[in-house]
Parts: structure tokens; sequence; C-alpha cells
């Protein structure tokens, strides 16, 4: 980060001067005590003009993200709006029941005689995930 900051005053400070000094303690002393200082001051404004430039950075991210999405459309899986509403009304009926517990179930599909529920799942971290369960008909879905 330092050598985005070419214009900054803490700079001069430790620039090497070519006159011969004398040993004197206190000088020695108080010049590293000044050298500490100026290495505070040089970290604390890499970190104000770090955070200034980052600012944005996440809606740029996201609008780069929905452009992708935007341009490659035909791409992803396409859902009929049966199927979209139906998704919408099982989850607000799972919100209204249990809250915001991971383990709603998310989608059903029946293929014949067997079942395949997708379920989400709460692992460690709070980070949830899909979990494909298949059941036949005759079993009950209480998989915990």
């Amino acid at each position: 980060a330092g050598k985005e900051m070419t214009v900054d005053s803490t700079l001069l400070f430790s620039a090497r001067r070519n006159e011969p000094v004398r040993y004197n303690r206190n000088l020695m002393e108080k010049t590293i005590q000044a050298m500490a200082r100026v290495s505070e001051i040089r970290a604390r404004r890499e970190r104000a003009f770090y955070k200034k430039r980052m600012v944005g950075k996440k809606a740029r991210e996201l609008a780069q993200a929905r452009k992708l999405v935007a341009e490659n459309q035909h791409l992803l899986p396409r859902m009929r709006g049966s199927e979209v509403r139906r998704l919408r009304e099982a989850a607000a009926a799972a919100a209204l029941e249990d809250g915001d517990v991971a383990m709603d179930v998310d989608l059903e599909v029946e293929h014949g005689d067997v079942r395949i529920a997708k379920r989400k799942t709460q692992v460690f971290g709070g980070e949830q995930r899909k979990m494909k369960v298949r059941v036949n008909e005759d079993m009950d879905m209480d998989t915990a």
C-alpha cells in the first residue's frame, strides 16, 4: 500500500540526512520514538487510504454479478410459473409455521413411486446447503 501513497508527508521524516551528528543519547532516544510515531501515522493513513478506495466495492461486485447473470440468462435452468408459485407458497407457509428455522422443506418433486425431497440443513457456522433425501411412498419423511 505504500507505493500507492507517493504523496505523503511522513516520507520526508524517513529521508536520510547526509550530515554526520555526534552521538547523543537523548537525541537517539527521541529519534527512535519519532520513528515509531511516524510508522504509526503512516499505517493509519494507509488504512484510511485503503478504506476510502474500497468504498462501494460490494456494490460494484453485485452489479458485475447481475450483469453476468443477465448476459448468460440462456444458460440458467427455467422453472415453470406454477412451480415458482408453489415454491413461494410452501416457503411462506413454512415460514409462518416454524419462523425462520433452517430445516424448511424447500422443494418436493414426485417421480413415480419414489419421492425426492430437497431440504435445507443447518451446518456449522450458520451456513446452509441442500440435502437430497430419497424416500419411498410408504415411508415417513421424519429425517432429522
